[in-house]
Order: C-alpha cells, then sequence, then structure tokens
C-alpha cells in the first residue's frame, strides 16, 4: 500500500504506441466527486474547498497565510504588485526600481516586473543548475536595487545561503517562483518557506493540480493583506468571499475623500485585479494534496532512474549537480547535449518524438533572444553565454508520476539505440 493509502494507477503501456508524455495528470475518483459536490451545492466561486485547501496547504508549507489565485502565472503577478502598496513606505517598489532575475526563466516570472514598469537585471545561468550563478549577483546590486525574483529551475533551489545573505545584506525583496517547486527542500527545509514571498502553480503540469489554478504563501501579515487587497478587486475589505462585516464597523469607515460610513466591501485602497479562482478548481486539489507525497517521492525515484542512466553518457550530456543540502522534487529530467557530441538536441527529440517519447526545451531558453523582449528597458551583468546554451542544446524529460518502469525503460532502450547510431 502506497503513503496516504493511495496508490498510483497507470494505464496498459504498449512500446512504440502509447505515448509517453513529459507531463500529465494523475487523480481517480475523488478528485471527481469533490467537483460534482461544488456543482450540485451550487457554491461556484472561491468557498468551502478553498478554505480547506489553503488550511491544508499552510499544514504542508508550515506557513501562516495563503492566498489562491486562478493560476501560477497570476500568483507572480499577484506577488509583485502586493509589494508596490504604499503601506510599505520605502521600500514600496516602484517604475524604475531594479530587480535580479535571469534570462532562463518562464516569460511570467520576469514578466510582472516590467508591466510595473522595474528594470530587469540579467545574470546568467550555471550550465549544471540551469539557476542563476548566485556569485555574480552582489556585482549586480546598485542603488536601484529593491528585489530578487526568480525560479527554482525545474525544481532545483537555487543557491538560497548566498541569496539569502545578500537580500539580508542590502534588504532585498525576495519572491521564490516555485511553480516548478513543489516539495524540494534546501537544508531540510522546504523551498518557499525562505522568501518574503514565494509563488505555486497547480497546472495539470505540475506537482499536483487543479486543472490551473495557483498559490501565494508568505509569514508577513502585512503582504498578506496586500496580497488580498490586490487579487480581490484592489478593495480594503479583507472579508472572505461571501462574508460581510468581519471587521465589525462595516459602515464606520472614513477613507479617502469618501463620505464617512460608506460601506467598507467597496472601498477601493489599490489598483487590483479579480484574481480568485473558483471552487471547483479548490475541490480538485483537495484531494490532489493527499497524494501529494507519493507524486513528491515518485518523481525523485524516476529522476534518479534516468539520471543513472545517463550517467554511462556523460561524454555527451551535461548532467544537473546537486550538493548535500539540496533534495529537488523534480520537475522534469533535464539534460544538455554537449557541443562536442556527434548528434544535436534537435536531432535526438526529434528522434525521441518519432518514437512516442514527449520533451520539452528548457522553457525560453534564452528569454532575451524572443522577440517580446527585444528593445525593452533592461540592464544585463556579463554575458548571457550559458544562456544561449541553454537555448541551443538542452532539453528535458517526463518524471511525473503517471511514469512506471516500464516507461522509463523504453526510453532508456530508445536513447541507447539513438547514441548507437552516432557511434
Amino acid at each position: 500500500m502506497a503513503e496516504n493509502g493511495y496508490k498510483i494507477k497507470r494505464k496498459k503501456f504498449i512500446p512504440g504506441v502509447t505515448y509517453v508524455p513529459v507531463t500529465a495528470k494523475v487523480f481517480d475518483r475523488e478528485e471527481i466527486n469533490n467537483a460534482v459536490k461544488v456543482a450540485r451545492d451550487g457554491w461556484w466561486t472561491e468557498g468551502e474547498f478553498a478554505k480547506t485547501f489553503e488550511n491544508d496547504f499552510g499544514k504542508f508549507m508550515g506557513v501562516r497565510y495563503v492566498t489562491l489565485v486562478n493560476s501560477g502565472s497570476s500568483a507572480n503577478l499577484l506577488a509583485l504588485a502586493s509589494l508596490t502598496s504604499k503601506i510599505f513606505g520605502e521600500r514600496t517598489l516602484k517604475a524604475g526600481d531594479e530587480f535580479i532575475t535571469t534570462p532562463v526563466a518562464f516569460p511570467t516570472t520576469v514578466n510582472p516586473g516590467i508591466f510595473y514598469g522595474l528594470k530587469p537585471v540579467f545574470i546568467d545561468a550555471e550550465l549544471d543548475t540551469l539557476n542563476i550563478d548566485a556569485s555574480k549577483i552582489e556585482k549586480a546590486i546598485t542603488a536601484k536595487t529593491k528585489l530578487i525574483m526568480m525560479a527554482h529551475t525545474l525544481g532545483k533551489p537555487f543557491n538560497l545561503d548566498k541569496i539569502k545573505a545578500l537580500v539580508k545584506k542590502h534588504n532585498l525583496w525576495l519572491i521564490e517562483d516555485c511553480c516548478d517547486a513543489l516539495g524540494s527542500r534546501y537544508n531540510g527545509q522546504l523551498v518557499g518557506t525562505f522568501g518574503d514571498i514565494s509563488t505555486y502553480s497547480f497546472y495539470p503540469a505540475h506537482q499536483m493540480t487543479m486543472a490551473e489554478g495557483g498559490a501565494i504563501i508568505t509569514n508577513n501579515p502585512v503582504i498578506h493583506r496586500s496580497l488580498r487587497q490586490f487579487r480581490d478587486w484592489g478593495r480594503d475589505c479583507w472579508c472572505d468571499t461571501g462574508k460581510d462585516n468581519t471587521c465589525h464597523k462595516r459602515f464606520k469607515w472614513k477613507m479617502g475623500d469618501l463620505p464617512y460610513g460608506y460601506d467598507h466591501k467597496f472601498i477601493y485602497s489599490q489598483i487590483g485585479f479579480n484574481l480568485k479562482l473558483t471552487d471547483f478548481q479548490a475541490a480538485i486539489g483537495v484531494a490532489q494534496i493527499k497524494k501529494l507525497p507519493v507524486f513528491i517521492r515518485t518523481r525523485k525515484q524516476n529522476y534518479q532512474k534516468l539520471y543513472e542512466f545517463f550517467k554511462q553518457y556523460d561524454r555527451y550530456f551535461i548532467l544537473m549537480k546537486t550538493n548535500e543540502k539540496e533534495d529537488p522534487c523534480w520537475f522534469g529530467f533535464p539534460v544538455i547535449v554537449k557541443p562536442t557530441a556527434p548528434f544535436s538536441r534537435t536531432q535526438l527529440t526529434e528522434f525521441l518524438e518519432n518514437n512516442k517519447i514527449g520533451s520539452r526545451n528548457v522553457f525560453s531558453g534564452n528569454l532575451l533572444r524572443h522577440p517580446a523582449y527585444q528593445g525593452l528597458h533592461y540592464r544585463i551583468y556579463g554575458k548571457m553565454v550559458n544562456a544561449d546554451t541553454v537555448m541551443n542544446s538542452a532539453f528535458w524529460l517526463g518524471v511525473y508520476p503517471g511514469i512506471g518502469d516500464k516507461q522509463i525503460d523504453y526510453m532508456k532502450a530508445k536513447i541507447s539505440e539513438f547514441i548507437s547510431s552516432y557511434t
């Protein structure tokens, strides 16, 4: 019997016929039954299941505050937006401030800063971690630097010792994008619990799913309130959806140029959004989080099986390195084809696709090479040599819990067949 009484059910696999995707949902009747309950109850916006999930996720992460949103991308947008509140005084983020990040990124890790007029400062990544080269960060910091915002790439923790020390020394905000890294640990501590704010995605590709959906966590009550304000249209009221008069003085406020007693439920103190999720999504999440320990364990096991296989071919591939402090919950299995290899990434991934094995590039590769980012106002520190290498030569394979030994053995066999044809 698997942990938490949950055993992964896998469909029959026929080598060369059944496609091996890089990601997919793993679920059972509980997710369906929860969603049906929401439909029957008729309360379809954020409700009972959302509160249950926020409580369950907070306990899992060991944090005080959880805010649910409709996607991981919205989580990143909201995380940065919350720090533009004037309540933070001199630390309030404003147009013209700089934030440290890396071009080996998913766009929505970088876009929120651009939307709010902040200037991104790009630092190259390391090839054997796919994370920012932390040794270069301090020299890139100026008087305008106010924030470090970046992801733990494919679940691999970035150098939290160095980055936390710099955050403290220079009084910077730290937003950890953990959309790929739910369950990863650094020095025994879950990533996402080191920064001021951390974000998560529950898209089907991730460690657990709500179909769409995301979350933001923090231990700071002031940040939490700002997050809720920006999420809920910018209103000053902190009542949960469907609740009224939590403050017990709903008609006794005087704010802005509004008349005394104006309904606090409709007073707006931020320029906000509506980024809430539905209770259908949360209902799926309540079932999924029970399975999360099994999902995490299986991902780690699948990664290790592929790592042991690829080690014999390390003359052709750069593999990821981890140190004794890191325990990643891998989003995927990344490799980089060395320039000395007798084949290219494209040749290998096309072969795999033709043999029903999915793969993906490492997100944007080098974000600065994409048309949307050309001509924007940003600063780069040093050259983006490794980012270009990632763009040209890196890819990743699936390790999601629906992949079993039969699929992994098939993947190994086809990769060995491909390499043999070039040697």
